[in-house]
């Protein structure tokens, strides 16, 4: 498998695809990189909850837990595979000769490209919830893995909330000022401005356990 357009998250091995983000195309590229890095908490996620003992008190939560790991796994897959095929439409448009075409195909592919990192950056946000509480009920044993899955989740966070920020202020090449991207895509903003708050929530929760995954000093 050899054609950048053929490497996708769900069909190609770990080997193709980080061979793919490899080469100087975009697509994928870092916003695929999100959703794969999404991926990865996600998986952890359904890793340190299936670890963790399922007693009366907690059965319910760690079936929820688990099933809604499972699917944010697939989704983040498919929104990494979404992205690849968005910066590919973004490469394009700015290929294109100047001139009204252009700047229409750079508008819309800028949007299109900011929508898709957004979605993939709410996504993320939503796993925080279930992520914090493993980081207090699961199983001691695995508490390592819930950090490098919160690593994972902020690289997710991270990614998406810097993409979706660019390809915005990208409109600014067709004319438009910052304060006016701002106005007629107020949506998308707020969103950039919840992964920002996001990404102090997980640095919060990684250094609440720090102590506990990463002792630096013998216990008294």
């Amino acid at each position: 498998m050899t054609d950048a357009e053929e490497i996708t998250t769900q069909r190609s091995t770990v080997a193709e695809w980080t061979q793919g983000l490899s080469q100087s195309t975009g697509s994928p590229g870092g916003g695929a990189g999100a959703g794969a890095m999404l991926a990865i908490a996600a998986s952890l996620t359904s890793m340190v909850a299936g670890y963790t003992e399922a007693d009366l008190e907690r059965r319910d939560r760690l079936a929820a837990i688990l099933a809604r790991a499972g699917d944010l796994r697939q989704t983040a897959l498919q929104l990494a595979d979404d992205d690849a095929t968005a910066s590919h439409a973004f490469g394009a448009a700015f290929k294109l000769e100047r001139g009204p075409k252009r700047e229409k195909a750079i508008r819309e592919a800028a949007i299109g490209a900011a929508q898709t990192s957004a979605e993939l950056g709410e996504y993320a946000v939503s796993a925080i919830d279930d992520l914090s509480w493993l980081a207090e009920h699961g199983k001691r044993a695995v508490i390592a893995d819930v950090v490098v899955a919160f690593g994972a989740l902020r690289a997710a966070v991270a990614g998406a909330r810097t993409n979706a920020s660019f390809d915005l202020a990208t409109l600014k090449s067709s004319g438009s000022t910052l304060e006016e991207i701002q106005d007629q895509h107020p949506d998308l903003w707020a969103t950039v401005e919840t992964l920002t708050t996001a990404i102090s929530r997980i640095d919060a929760c990684t250094a609440s356990i720090d102590d506990r995954a990463a002792p630096t000093h013998a216990e008294a």
